[in-house]
């Protein structure tokens, strides 16, 4: 009889451990306009574009006041010269790994970036050219970023999307190797929504 009822007493504790893990687990999605540009010591003659980005993100609790969230983001990004209505983009898959704190549903977010290249086009008036071979696969940056969530319901933030590594591969010119210093810069201004919680 002990033996039955500790069994169940036990049961009973793990299924409300498990309920309780998976409350603090909420899934979304998520999308709005960037405002993106070119940063670095090349990138003088560039201004910012405006594009979009989407996705899906996972919310996960550690604690009442700290959460991971890791993402899989479309996002466009890019730059203009305007002088010679030169516009590139630069379409990538971004995964973020975010690190929230929590207070009430405001959240103040940041955390380290991979970023997959997808597509690289420059359009030069109405010619729009493929470029993707001059630029880098992978883009290693940074977020930071606040705004207001709940584990389940709307939400809204933004944040600023910053690059590490430069965008254009290495080139060699005669017997030089070229690298410019261009990274990716972008403003997100986002809409969410979250499930369960």
């Amino acid at each position: 009889m002990k033996k039955t009822l500790f069994t169940l007493a036990l049961l009973a504790g793990l299924t409300g451990a498990a309920q309780a893990q998976r409350s603090n687990v909420s899934l979304g999605i998520k999308a709005g306009p960037s405002y993106s540009s070119f940063i670095g010591a090349q990138a003088t003659n560039y201004e910012s574009v405006f594009g979009f980005h989407a996705g899906v993100f996972a919310n996960i609790g550690l604690t009442d006041l700290f959460a991971f969230q890791p993402e899989i983001i479309y996002s466009q990004k890019g730059a203009k010269v305007p002088n010679i209505d030169l516009t590139t983009r630069l379409n990538y898959v971004d995964i973020p790994l975010l690190f929230h704190v929590n207070a009430d549903g405001l959240f103040f977010e940041a955390g380290p970036q991979l970023g997959i290249l997808v597509a690289a086009k420059d359009k030069l008036g109405s010619v729009s050219v493929d470029r993707k071979a001059f630029y880098n696969t992978l883009d290693f940056g940074y977020l930071a970023g606040l705004g207001y969530q709940r584990k389940s319901g709307p939400g809204i933030g933004i944040r600023y999307n910053g690059g590490f590594t430069n965008v254009e591969k290495s080139r060699t010119v005669g017997n030089v190797t070229v690298q410019n210093n261009i990274r990716n810069s972008a403003f997100q201004l986002y809409l969410t929504y979250s499930f369960g919680g």
